[in-house]
């Protein structure tokens, strides 16, 4: 008579606590790590745009200033416009001279070379740009150029042409109000600022990384000691 050997069919009990389902906790833990770097991002952004914002201000009323500069420049370089009067009427002394157009012209050079200035000067204190310098540079000229504008008006010749014509006699030739006749001129201060800031920084500012070679890409990944494979 035989003994009948126990079974080796593994043990139910055991089988079914080995194969006990995983915890919650591994998913939380990845909830919890995803919403951390959203917080991070949302943090760095937030920095980020302040960041903006305070050179966009900065640069603005920096540029700004230089309006004084180009109103001061205008006064001086600009011709003036000769008129007359006769008593009863005042007339361009010379009704062919192109002293109008040459104000209009000083002022757009003028514009164009403090623009320069200015984004030569922005460029060399933050090399790597920003939108926010593009943007006070481009509101900051604008204000310059109307500040400049409105500087060159009141410290030129006498704008009120009824007065300066009788003080100045019947008879008598005397200078005609500076004025900016194409109001397009005062675009020019912040276009050259921004175009002159853009090209130093594509020419000579920071570059971005190279893109890895065909090869790294292609690279097994390391063993699993952090030695490079063998290939």
């Amino acid at each position: 008579m035989t003994v009948p050997t126990p079974s080796s069919s593994p043990d139910p009990h055991s089988s079914s606590t080995s194969a006990a389902p995983q915890g919650p906790d591994g998913a939380d833990g990845a909830h919890l790590a995803r919403g951390t770097d959203a917080a991070q991002t949302a943090v760095n952004d937030a920095a980020r745009v302040r960041r903006e914002v305070r050179d966009a201000v900065g640069c603005a009323l920096g540029v700004t200033l230089l309006g004084i500069v180009l109103g001061l420049l205008w006064v001086w370089l600009a011709p003036r416009i000769p008129l007359f009067t006769d008593g009863q009427a005042v007339y361009l002394k010379d009704p062919e001279g192109e002293e109008a157009v040459g104000a209009d012209g000083t002022f757009v050079l003028l514009s164009l070379a403090l623009g320069a200035v200015a984004g030569g000067a922005v460029f060399l204190a933050r090399r790597k740009g920003g939108v926010g310098l593009v943007l006070g540079l481009a509101c900051g000229g604008l204000l310059a150029a109307v500040v400049g504008w409105r500087l060159g008006v009141m410290l030129g010749p006498e704008s009120d042409v009824v007065a300066a014509a009788k003080a100045a006699g019947k008879g008598n030739t005397f200078e005609g109000p500076l004025e900016l006749t194409a109001k397009g001129a005062l675009l020019a201060m912040p276009f050259g600022a921004v175009l002159f800031h853009l090209a130093l920084t594509g020419v000579f500012g920071p570059r971005d990384p190279e893109p890895g070679t065909m090869d790294d890409l292609h690279d097994p990944a390391p063993g699993p000691d952090g030695a490079p494979p063998h290939r």
